[in-house]
């Protein structure tokens, strides 16, 4: 080192210098990117500058982590390249092995692995700790991020990949289901908690068609139909709302309310031949099969009503939609004492399940806590169907998406009853 004109001491000092140099880089673009924007902008909120400082960091997150790499990389090449000088000086031509050999652990362990280790166990204290310097980090190189990100863009293209400014991977819906999703792993988020969280998250993918009441199942009443058998249809029914229609069962003229009615007998001394139905009838709510639940409920708290026709293109009445059901896509099945309720999933001893066609793709992933796509069909029988690319006979077994499903039951074209398997189960 003499021969050089450089003192020992400083050399050392200088080389402690740049490792610790180096190990802030790195930590600080691990805390960075591991970091919580939504704990960031809760702590700006409480008045904490340096989150707000970490909040601008994350927006610009190509350019924070380019500007953390190209200081760790010129760093990591200047200790290196000045390291070897000093060895070569020392020890002639084998300085060079001495200096890669020393300089390799020096920078894996203490300017990589472990000020990584730290980061990563402290993101949100470490990204904190980190805000202003990384903030004068990244406006230092600014300059040279400019032409680094011109050149990774127009290397990307040229494998046919655009990226956008700013641009994230992952959608702020996605990172919190992924984050739940880990939660609940952890044993830190009960099945309940993420499927709530997980529903409404849903609700602006959904539509009304997604989860209403087929019209096959709807409860009606023909208000052409005697006062007093209309009377009794409406106290034997499980619902308090029920459509009525006159001459067929598309032209529906409004909604009874079994209150209203009740209030009406009660006017009348019970008489029912002095109710007329279609008069205590509210005026029928359509609203078009393709609207998204969010866009629903928000109608459904703006009009301050719980009930909605669903109709198609055409106009034709395709099934009913309740507030209580877009709750139960985030709270799950809400039951009272008058509901008629018929689960259709019967797990067997076997590790299979047996599943009524009718069953909701949805309510049985929830059921049975399964990941089955629910896009292209809405029931279980749906699915199976656009499996399948036909309507399978009685006995028929299929294999898709990680699970065997055989059809036990069917009437006419529809299938009635399936008995699916989990294929990874059953092994």
């Amino acid at each position: 080192m003499d021969d050089l004109g450089i003192n020992p001491f400083l050399a050392l000092g200088l080389i402690l210098f740049c490792l610790l140099l180096s190990a802030f880089f790195s930590s600080a673009e691990t805390a960075m990117s591991a970091a919580s924007k939504a704990r960031m902008l809760a702590l700006e909120g409480a008045g904490d500058h340096r989150a707000g400082i970490v909040s601008r960091l994350l927006d610009t997150r190509e350019r924070l982590i380019g500007a953390m790499l190209v200081g760790n990389n010129i760093v990591n090449v200047g200790v290196s390249a000045f390291a070897t000088t000093l060895f070569v000086a020392v020890l002639g031509a084998e300085g060079v092995l001495w200096a890669t050999a020393v300089m390799s652990v020096l920078l894996i362990v203490f300017a990589e692995v472990l000020p990584k280790t730290v980061a990563i166990a402290r993101p949100e204290q470490m990204a904190l700790v980190y805000a202003r310097p990384v903030s004068w980090a990244v406006a230092l190189f600014g300059p040279v991020l400019v032409g680094v990100e011109a050149v990774v863009r127009l290397a990307l293209r040229l494998f046919g990949l655009r990226i956008d400014e700013n641009q994230n991977v992952l959608t702020g819906a996605e990172e919190l289901r992924g984050t739940v999703d880990l939660m609940h792993k952890e044993g830190s988020f009960e099945k309940l908690d993420r499927d709530m969280v997980g529903g409404i998250l849903d609700l602006k993918d959904l539509t009304v068609s997604d989860i209403m009441v087929h019209r096959t199942k709807m409860v009606t009443i023909d208000v052409g139909d005697p006062s007093d058998k209309v009377v009794r249809d409406v106290l034997a029914a499980p619902y308090t709302r029920i459509p009525l229609w006159r001459d067929n069962q598309d032209n529906i003229i409004g909604v009874l309310h079994g209150k209203d009615l009740l209030r009406a007998l009660a006017a009348a001394g019970g008489d029912t031949t002095k109710i007329d139905p279609e008069s205590l009838a509210l005026p029928a709510w359509f609203v078009p099969e393709s609207t998204s639940l969010q866009e629903q409920l928000k109608a459904f708290l703006r009009r301050k009503t719980h009930f909605a026709l669903v109709v198609d293109e055409y106009g034709v009445v395709m099934g009913l939609v309740t507030l209580e059901d877009i709750l139960e896509e985030i709270v799950g099945d809400i039951r009272d004492e008058h509901d008629v309720h018929v689960s259709g999933v019967r797990p067997q001893a076997d590790g299979s399940v047996n599943v009524d066609g009718s069953v909701p793709v949805r309510d049985l992933n929830r059921a049975m806590d399964w990941r089955l796509p629910d896009e292209e069909a809405t029931t279980i029988a749906g699915l199976v169907i656009h499996e399948a690319r036909s309507i399978p006979e009685a006995g028929q077994t299929f294999t898709f998406h990680g699970f065997r499903f055989q059809v036990v039951r069917k009437q006419r074209n529809r299938i009635t009853v399936l008995k699916i398997t989990p294929l990874e189960r059953k092994a």
